[in-house]
């Protein structure tokens, strides 16, 4: 028996063929697929107008914006897997500290490419012991990540006892957040990068399939031969190790580290995913909504910072924001 499972990102066949009517096909859309779409053009078009003197929409704004979200979709595109596997991880903002702590200091020691790979590395292990607690002991992903995001934060607090690493290093400065390809900063092209990647792997490979597949009905998915515990640890594995490369991009960004960094990513990039149309449940998603999600996010900070309200209206509004699209998401559709 094979699971074939539903997602936003993938459009069924008609039974009838291309003599399908036109109400029909309308009739067969889930409005709640577009929302964040339309939601973006309007929140960007009030912005637009409300600031139009204030240069909200002048070239180097726009780019900064995408500039700023960028390590938010990178972990957003991983976090879109793992919720559509029916798991969730709390962790990732502990891990964006520690692994850039990790990375400045081992670079500053060791060089180059030691500082990276110890970065990365310490997404993986953190995404590792995560994926083995809920597996091997059967333990909710929510309480597991919950812990493991107070020992990393400790962990991170107590690495440089509270100082900030300086980043000194050009090369990794600029292939990790401060440098261009002409005209495009190196933020953008990691953007691009991981959308595309994601993308590509949630609907058009095996593993796309086995995360819907699990997510949707985790019995029927292991009797129909899909490994269930491996594609949980590798969905945790993967959201850890974006988060360190987020952690590596903030880094290169503001040329150094401190344990505050990603202390409110956990926020914004369950925002972008929930926002972009992934069920909080699992079953189903969308990569290019998450990205659509965090440019959202960072539309609506970036505006609310030029309109000159204060960091708790920030904070208000995207909660706000977070409580409308979770009662999207989760309402069922009237038969």
């Amino acid at each position: 028996m094979s699971v074939a499972p539903a997602s936003p990102e993938r459009t069924p066949k008609a039974a009838t063929g291309p003599k399908r009517s036109v109400a029909a096909r309308a009739r067969a859309l889930d409005p709640r697929s577009y929302v964040v779409y339309v939601a973006f053009l309007l929140i960007l078009a009030f912005f637009a107008i409300t600031l139009s003197d204030d240069g909200f929409l002048t070239t180097n704004n726009l780019l900064n914006i995408v500039d700023q979200t960028a390590p938010i979709t990178v972990i957003a595109v991983a976090t879109v897997f793992v919720l559509s596997a029916g798991e969730i991880d709390l962790s990732i903002g502990s891990v964006v500290a520690l692994s850039a702590l990790i990375a400045a200091v081992v670079l500053r020691d060791a060089g180059l490419v030691a500082g990276v790979l110890a970065g990365l590395a310490t997404g993986v292990a953190v995404g590792l012991v995560n994926g083995l607690f809920v597996t091997v002991f059967r333990l909710p992903s929510f309480l597991v990540t919950l812990a493991t995001m107070g020992l990393v934060a400790g962990l991170a607090r107590s690495i440089t006892d509270l100082k900030s690493v300086a980043v000194t290093n050009f090369t990794f400065t600029d292939f990790f957040g401060s440098g261009d390809l002409g005209p495009v900063s190196s933020l953008i092209l990691w953007t691009i990068g991981t959308v595309a990647l994601g993308h590509f792997v949630y609907r058009h490979r095996r593993f796309g399939a086995h995360v819907l597949a699990t997510g949707d009905n985790a019995a029927a998915a292991r009797v129909s031969g899909i490994r269930v515990n491996r594609t949980k640890v590798a969905v945790l594995v993967l959201s850890a190790t974006a988060a360190a490369l987020a952690g590596l991009l903030y880094a290169g960004r503001l040329q150094g580290a401190n344990y505050n960094l990603g202390s409110s990513d956990l926020l914004l990039v369950i925002s972008a995913v929930v926002i972009g149309g992934t069920r909080l449940f699992g079953g189903s998603g969308s990569v290019v909504g998450a990205l659509i999600g965090s440019l959202i996010m960072g539309v609506l900070n970036n505006g609310l910072i030029l309109a000159g309200l204060s960091a708790s209206e920030q904070l208000i509004a995207q909660g706000v924001l977070l409580l409308l699209a979770i009662s999207l998401t989760l309402r069922e559709p009237k038969a």
